[in-house]
């Protein structure tokens, strides 16, 4: 697994995308990140529904009494996967690289504010969504400060 960031402005809103290379099939990271058995294993909401269409409805929960809606924006399996919740839209791009895949991943937010801590959240979701895919039962390190702090960074430069 190799990762590459990159933080950025685009008009009043900012844009994180990161490219992360995966040792498994395109096709298994894809179920992973469009089926609801396999989607909220890592992805940070406890449960929801996904209609994995164009135009669907998306519907998370927090598990803490709070519901997120949202759009599916494009459905292109195995290939590309975008939707908007609530004001963000967010993207997975899926490619083929080797025994593998290239996983693109972008996070369209207005908050900048929170720009580090957006990053350093979807870091570790991608780490978990590596263990998911592994079937790896180890536990992450507790490394959030050193990643808002490496994103912190990126906000600045």
């Amino acid at each position: 697994m190799s990762t590459k960031q990159q933080l950025s402005a685009v008009g009043e809103r900012s844009q994180l995308r990161i490219e992360r290379r995966f040792a498994h099939p395109r096709e298994k990271v894809w179920s992973a990140i469009t089926e609801p058995e396999h989607f909220f294993a890592w992805y940070p909401m406890a449960s929801g529904t996904i209609d994995p269409r164009p135009s669907g409805a998306l519907e998370f929960d927090d598990g803490e009494g709070t519901t997120y809606r949202g759009e599916v924006l494009e459905f292109d399996p195995p290939k590309v996967f975008a939707f908007r919740e609530e004001q963000d839209e967010l993207r997975f791009e899926l490619s083929d690289d080797g025994a593998g895949c290239l996983l693109v991943f972008t996070h369209t937010f207005a908050d900048r504010a929170w720009a580090a801590h957006t990053a350093a959240g979807w870091h570790r979701c991608l780490d978990v969504l590596e263990t998911r895919l592994t079937g790896e039962a180890s536990e992450l390190p507790d490394n959030g400060a050193e990643l808002r702090a490496h994103y912190a960074k990126l906000v600045r430069s």
